[in-house]
């Protein structure tokens, strides 16, 4: 029980950092995706590949 608890922490404490460190190199081209508990979440649960998605998602409704 306290290894899921403590394998979901850390899941979601390293898409913080990773939406945060696509934001630093995503800035000159407006391409911000904005940190939130959805966002977030939805990185953490689809990895990686998520962030392209939520990219995707910003370019074509924004």
């Amino acid at each position: 029980m306290i290894k899921k608890i403590y394998k979901t922490v850390k899941s979601f404490i390293l898409a913080s950092f990773l939406i945060y460190g696509y934001n630093i190199i995503a800035a000159p081209l407006n391409l911000i995706v904005p940190i939130n508990f959805l966002t977030v979440c939805i990185v953490a649960f689809l990895g990686i590949p998520a962030i392209f998605g939520l990219v995707i998602i910003l370019v074509f409704i924004a």
